[in-house]
């Protein structure tokens, strides 16, 4: 009996921007978008939980060298705060442990809470998280009921704005730094209004300099094919631009340095004839330019030849 052969796995490089759905995880719905292209690499930039939706870069072969510049930068999102009401995990998924009275609340009581949490502050990270004790999750333990002491970290919140909000239900706009638990953040600005509470949606609508005003469902995503792909500077686009010569591009990939004044960004996105095809960064030792990422981008268009020399050619007769 014949087996079935899976077609080789594809070198693809990009970035798309998938607007999750509630339900799957951020790796349940990367390994779907790598099984649509059947390709060889991948990674998202910063999870969302199940409940949250909105945007999740998912980046593509040679783009997930970037990955981490969109790891390190700031988040933005929309949330939905339930007040009177707190479950052990911050959100909608979680058991209800604590039911509390809410007190009248006016726009004025609500903006003055918001600004309480502007800028620099210390948060507490949850115990239903995936940050690590002694090699295992935090989580690990919050479902056996073990409660861990975890140190308050310092993050920053850029923007924090009203949006509406009901005798029990507050939602609102942030804009934060990287590490920041948004579930946390609700959960304090209930305590800020004498009540508790829990996040029943959320949704990210901008990481980095990729905004969510384009993002796809699964279902567009399966129907575009390779048109759903941006290429790998569209998360780049906050860095300065140099385009090399010939010579230059050759001595960037073979990690050599440039002579370049400082540029006005830490990192900058290098050009060969109008493709991205590196991150460079300042070195202040030696006052040079250097490679930080070189993306491999040759790969994918050897294999896209290797597949046109491979298909079939049909014969007519005149």
């Amino acid at each position: 009996m014949a087996q079935f052969k899976r077609p080789p796995k594809k070198h693809i490089d990009g970035i798309i921007l998938l607007n999750k759905p509630v339900g799957p995880s951020s790796n349940g719905v990367l390994q779907q978008v790598m099984r649509l292209f059947n390709a060889k690499k991948g990674g998202h930039t910063g999870a969302l939980d199940p409940f949250a939706t909105g945007l999740l870069p998912i980046c593509l072969g040679e783009a997930t060298k970037v990955s981490g510049l969109l790891l390190d930068s700031d988040k933005r999102y929309t949330a939905t705060l339930k007040l009177g009401v707190q479950t052990d995990t911050g959100d909608k998924e979680g058991n209800v442990i604590h039911t509390s009275e809410i007190p009248p609340l006016t726009e004025a009581s609500l903006h003055k809470a918001l600004l309480g949490f502007m800028g620099k502050i210390e948060q507490i990270p949850p115990m239903y998280s995936a940050l690590k004790h002694q090699g295992k999750p935090l989580y690990y333990y919050a479902r056996q009921g073990i409660d861990i002491e975890r140190p308050a970290r310092s993050i920053v919140i850029k923007q924090l704005h009203l949006v509406s909000f009901t005798q029990d239900t507050i939602v609102f706009d942030v804009r934060c730094s990287k590490g920041t638990y948004v579930r946390t953040l609700g959960e304090d600005i209930a305590v800020a209004l004498g009540t508790v509470g829990h996040l029943t949606a959320l949704h990210r609508t901008q990481t980095g300099e990729l905004s969510g005003d384009n993002m796809l469902r699964i279902e567009d995503i399966e129907l575009l094919k390779m048109a759903a792909i941006h290429p790998i500077d569209i998360a780049l686009t906050h860095l300065q631009r140099f385009d090399l010569s010939k010579e230059e591009v050759d001595l960037i990939q073979h990690g050599q340095m440039l002579s370049y004044p400082k540029p006005d960004t830490e990192f900058v996105r290098l050009y060969d004839e109008g493709e991205c095809f590196a991150v460079g960064e300042w070195s202040e030792k030696k006052q040079m330019l250097k490679p930080k990422r070189v993306f491999n981008l040759h790969l994918a268009v050897n294999e896209a030849k290797v597949e046109v020399a491979d298909k079939p050619v049909l014969e007519t007769t005149p």
